[in-house]
């Protein structure tokens, strides 16, 4: 009998401890547990940690809690603009409600990612290339929010989403660079035709305040020499200006400087016309006379003696007027003046 009660007694307790092996279960911190007891969903989620259930009657399925981490794949589509690009993202994920992931929907995994290559797509039509290249902030919200409304039913909380690339046409890269080179192009441009714009008007100013000091025209000359002669060892060839001439002859005589030409004077620098010219004043104790390349006479001629042979008899009447306008002629003889 004793031998009866001790095969019982070991009969249940194997059966016992397999019973506990076959009901234990372990969850871990990052997980729950979802029990399904003879196909419908049991009240309690089971927390981390030791639970048993009943087996062959419960099923237990574990949820991961973790954020999932996502790529959508790269999507092909026409922006707004009728531009073809080729767009991929990333999405952040996590289960908030394990029974409504597990009851809802078959696997939230796959759905999510179906619903962010979805959106995306819609995303690209409804942009234009510039807010895909520049705006993405925006557009990561918009489509973060088309992810996420069908997903709160799924037990999914979307926490972010990326658009990670923008892949374009070479011919659209093509036109990009060149639309860029002629925007730095005019860019450049402006800035140097504000910049003459300023230095015309600095010039305008300095021109003003040499016109009143005309020895500061020497100094900058000056200046400029020096400059030049630093850089090279050379010859330089620099025009001098009439006017610093003119004034420093003024500043030598000790007369006031003039007024400019064409203020009601006439230029004391230019010649009168010949035409307008007044004929010398002659005085009258000078004689003319008229002389030739034949020798003179041994004897000095006096006041009543002929003229030698040869020389012809003076006649004031016979001289030839002067043209000033007219060149000097090929005639040996020119008239003479002695005092």
């Amino acid at each position: 009998m004793v031998q009866v009660l001790l095969v019982v007694l070991v009969a249940v307790l194997a059966g016992g401890l397999l019973y506990g092996m076959a009901a234990a279960r372990v969850v871990k911190q990052y997980e729950r547990g979802v029990v399904l007891r003879l196909g419908r969903l049991h009240d309690a989620v089971r927390p981390p940690g030791f639970t048993m259930i009943v087996p062959g009657v419960d099923r237990l399925r574990k949820v991961n809690m973790q954020i999932v981490t996502m790529p959508v794949p790269a999507q092909d589509g026409i922006t707004r603009d009728n531009v073809t690009v080729r767009v991929d993202a990333v999405i952040y994920f996590k289960v908030v409600d394990p029974a409504s992931a597990v009851i809802q929907v078959e696997d939230y995994r796959f759905a999510v990612s179906q619903m962010a290559q979805t959106s995306l797509r819609s995303i690209i039509g409804k942009s234009d290339l510039d807010d895909l290249l520049s705006d993405r902030e925006k557009l990561n919200q918009g489509l973060e929010l088309m992810i996420d409304s069908p997903a709160v039913g799924w037990g999914v909380q979307i926490d972010r989403v990326e658009i990670k690339d923008v892949s374009l046409p070479e011919t659209m890269k093509r036109s990009m660079a060149r639309q860029a080179e002629a925007d730095r192009e005019r860019r450049a441009r402006v800035i140097n035709a504000d910049a003459e714009l300023q230095a015309s008007k600095k010039l305008a100013q300095a021109a003003q305040q040499m016109s009143t000091q005309p020895a500061a025209l020497q100094l900058r000359l000056l200046q400029t020499v020096v400059a030049v002669a630093a850089e090279k060892n050379s010859t330089l060839v620099l025009p001098f200006p009439v006017e610093l001439l003119r004034f420093l002859e003024r500043a030598q005589q000790g007369q006031e400087p003039r007024p400019p030409v064409g203020a009601g004077q006439p230029d004391p620098e230019q010649p009168e016309e010949p035409s307008t010219a007044k004929a010398p004043v002659m005085d009258p104790s000078v004689t003319e006379q008229t002389f030739t390349d034949r020798p003179l006479p041994d004897a000095p001629l006096t006041d009543g003696a002929a003229e030698p042979d040869g020389v012809p008899e003076f006649d004031p009447e016979a001289l030839p007027e002067l043209d000033p306008e007219e060149p000097p002629g090929r005639s040996r003889t020119r008239p003479f003046t002695r005092h």
